[in-house]
């Protein structure tokens, strides 16, 4: 296949009467030939897949399978779900197998080495001599031996160059079979980049808004769905026709390092947003518009993690074993529902549901009603009694990424996450998920252990029913591509990706976002803003040597924790106290580690260690005596008991308490104020009686920070999660459980509660706090 050229080029321009249908054919590139039709749908398709147009009462249509009639499935006049299931019947076994696989995390380049690495021609991409927007050697065995139509997008060159792989990927697989086309995807991909400077005429390579947990503090619905009608524009100008996002599991548990993924404690709350979301990223409107709200801008919202995974025992994390439960101390199953059921399944707009549901890989330990403790997706009775039969919900159930691998001996290894069925094989993970009710395995680009699992379907059900239970999970994948008018035309203009991915308008809405997403806690005397460009002191931050979860490892080093560049656009810096006026301490919240620490192991203990919020050493001397789960038959199974009762745990980053106190002292009485990127709620009380001001975010753009303080905006965010008053209020909390901790009071006598914020004028009271705020 020749490659797409980048600009979009009006090669012909034909117009003849077909009845009343008029026609026009436009070429993008050399390959990519765009059918546009007066009396109906757009039409996409690649010279050399050997699609050709078939005519019908003068309208057009794609001959996807190349047998020279109309089948169902290329009709657009025909509802989605009749087309959807002519076309699961018409495919193979092995078709449905890869249209069950979601791939690995898949970087356009992919990488030389490591994590996701892939060859062109088996060289690396840089000595392949081909352009960057190439198909992966890789990429191309799964899309065409093993029937992969799913595709994780992570990193991307540029828009330009993500847009010419999707355009050669679609036309990739338009030769295949009956050409069904690759359904991208994308974790979230808006987070900002702190350093970067923004401006009302620049445009970026997408735009940037708050971490989920900084849309929750908004407290602002229409502000949440507003991204999703933007973030799917964006999203589709790339080739991403799924979001494997909102998540929505509740944050009740503190300590759990995905909270910031989250809407926060509240189930009212996170049942708006949530809703709201997926209202803005499902529905197209307008030209846009197809049918029934989906269309051209719509992306499919693959909601996670059913059915939560907030209530982490101890905080620990389920992607490694030592965090593979989730425990309901406080017996609040039902709460951790509300935002699915309540939200994303009761959608305000005409899509109606999410199409897709992540199930997480805990252990919802105890709540399924047979008795079994297995992985959630493993569960029959948490995705076909619950979701589907009492919930109704009749769409796509995906895996989490890997649950089917096998784990390591290493429990601090990155890899399969097989919770509950950790002696199985692969093959019988598979049937099991299928026999649950499943219908997706991610990150799998093997067909070979599905097709095995439907060879034990039939042994199980006997070959129809088997075959009636797959097509079944065929035509809920299909729907989502018809949904979103890929069959019709999946190609991009590489030009019009350019100008919409980032453009200006889109980065303004995403910087205002920003800002409405930081709280103030703190303003002493209403020393904030300083609208004078007085001098600031900005200490440097010492950021500890960290481990990632690929076990990538960094070095310890001091930094400049903001761009002082932007930072003396709005003040005078200067290097000591001394000379200062006022100073900005920028930190980050306690980094205690992950719950589970080799070490202890090694000297005999069990491994488990706390997770602590506050920065000084902590000892846990309230944890349970007997933890609610246990149990691993790889990891350890003489573990019975995860107590980390009494152990100690310290803070990485415990020097960002030192250089709060240490800049108090050398500053006096003039004012420090401390900005706080959390990823967690954190203990207050070690430092907040010693300075004059916080800010509390989840990420943002240096900027926001500087424009806040400086008074060019005023704060108007509130806390979506309670600041806990010490780590014994953390400890006794129950991981299930929201708004059940005693939290900080500070000297002004404030409470760091759910919905507590300052702005300039003191203590927020509007109709956000009176319609959310816990009675």
């Amino acid at each position: 296949m020749r490659p797409v050229k980048t600009t979009a080029v009006l090669l012909s321009l034909s117009l003849f009467a077909c009845e009343s249908n008029q026609i026009t054919e436009q070429t993008i590139g050399e390959d990519i030939v765009i059918v546009k039709q007066s009396m109906g749908q757009t039409l996409g398709y690649s010279k050399s897949s050997g699609v050709t147009i078939l005519k019908d009462s003068g309208l057009a249509f794609k001959d996807l399978n190349k047998n020279g009639s109309l089948d169902p499935y290329e009709d657009w006049r025909l509802p989605v779900e009749e087309r959807a299931k002519d076309l699961a019947s018409k495919i193979s076994k092995e078709q449905i197998a890869g249209l069950m696989l979601y791939s690995s995390h898949q970087s356009i380049p992919a990488n030389p080495q490591g994590f996701g690495a892939g060859t062109y021609g088996g060289k690396p991409i840089s000595e392949s001599g081909l352009p960057t927007s190439s198909i992966s050697d890789q990429q191309k065995k799964f899309l065409e031996e093993d029937n992969l139509r799913h595709v994780l997008i992570t990193r991307v060159e540029s828009p330009k160059v993500a847009a010419e792989w999707n355009n050669k990927v679609q036309a990739f697989v338009e030769g295949l079979g009956f050409g069904i086309p690759a359904n991208n995807s994308s974790d979230p991909r808006h987070s900002p980049v702190a350093s970067t400077e923004y401006n009302a005429g620049a445009g970026g390579t997408i735009s940037m808004w708050p971490e989920s947990l900084g849309m929750a503090a908004t407290f602002d619905p229409a502000l949440v769905q507003r991204f999703g009608e933007i973030a799917s524009e964006e999203y589709r100008a790339l080739g991403i026709s799924t979001a494997l996002s909102p998540q929505i599991d509740l944050g009740t548990e503190p300590r759990w390092n995905r909270i910031k993924g989250t809407f926060g404690e509240d189930s009212r709350l996170a049942a708006d947003l949530a809703r709201a979301y997926v209202d803005g990223f499902q529905t197209s409107t307008g030209e846009a518009e197809i049918a029934g709200g989906w269309g051209y801008h719509s992306v499919n919202a693959m909601v996670k993690h059913w059915p939560s995974g907030g209530p982490e025992e101890g905080g620990r994390d389920g992607h490694f074993a030592y965090g593979k439960f989730a425990v309901y101390p406080g017996n609040n199953f039902s709460e951790h529902l509300v935002p699915f059921t309540e939200g994303a399944f009761k959608l305000n707009g005409p899509t109606g549901k999410a199409t897709a549901v992540m199930p997480y890989y805990t252990i919802s330990f105890g709540q399924d009603k047979s008795g079994e403790n297995v992985a959630n997706a493993y569960s029959k009775y948490l995705i076909t009694d619950l979701l589907r039969g009492e919930y109704g919900y009749e769409g796509v159930v995906c895996t989490d990424w890997g649950v089917t691998g096998n784990e390591r001996d290493n429990v601090n290894t990155f890899a399969g996450k097989p919770w509950g069925m950790e002696t199985a094989t692969i093959a019988d993970r598979h049937f099991k998920v299928l026999m649950a009710g499943g219908d997706q395995f991610g990150g799998n680009n093997d067909k070979v252990p599905v097709l095995e699992a439907f060879e034990l379907m039939e042994k199980e059900m006997g070959v129809d029913a088997a075959r009636a239970r797959i097509e079944q999970s065929a035509v809920r994948l299909l729907r989502n591509i018809f949904n979103a008018g890929l069959f019709e035309n999946p190609y991009l203009d590489p030009q019009v990706t350019e100008q919409k991915v980032g453009n200006a308008k889109f980065m303004e809405e995403g910087y205002n976002a920003q800002v409405k997403s930081v709280v103030l806690l703190k303003n002493e005397a209403q020393a904030l803003p300083i609208k004078e460009r007085k001098k600031v002191f900005i200490p440097q931050r010492y950021v500890p040597s960290t481990t990632n979860w690929w076990g990538i490892k960094t070095e310890p080093r001091w930094i400049d924790p903001v761009n002082l560049e932007i930072a003396a656009k709005y003040f005078e810096v200067v290097k000591t106290a001394e000379e200062a006026d006022f100073s900005l301490v920028f930190v980050e919240s306690p980094e205690s580690g992950t719950g589970y620490d080799l070490a202890d192991r090694e000297k005999g203990g069990n491994g488990y260690v706390p997770i602590s919020l506050q920065y000084a050493p902590y000892k846990a001397e309230l944890a349970r005596e007997q933890s609610l789960a246990a149990g691993d038959p790889v990891m350890d199974p003489s573990v019975t008991n995860r107590s980390y009762k009494n152990k100690s745990v310290e803070t990485a980053n415990f020097q960002d308490l030192k250089t709060i106190l240490d800049t108090k002292k050398a500053m006096g009485d003039k004012p420090v104020f401390v900005v706080i990127k959390a990823a967690n709620p954190m203990v207050m009380a070690e430092f907040e009686k010693e300075v004059q001001g916080i800010f509390f975010h989840f990420g943002v753009q240096d900027q926001v920070i500087f424009d806040l303080v400086s008074g060019k905006y005023e704060p108007s965010a509130l806390l979506p999660i309670q600041l806990p008053a010490s780590m014994a209020a953390v400890e006794t909390q129950l991981e299930d459980t929201a708004h059940d901790m005693e939290v900080h009071v500070d000297a002004a006598g404030n409470a760091y509660d759910f919905t507590f914020g300052l702005n300039w004028s003191g203590v927020i009271q509007d109709e956000r706090v009176a319609k959310y705020k816990r009675k």
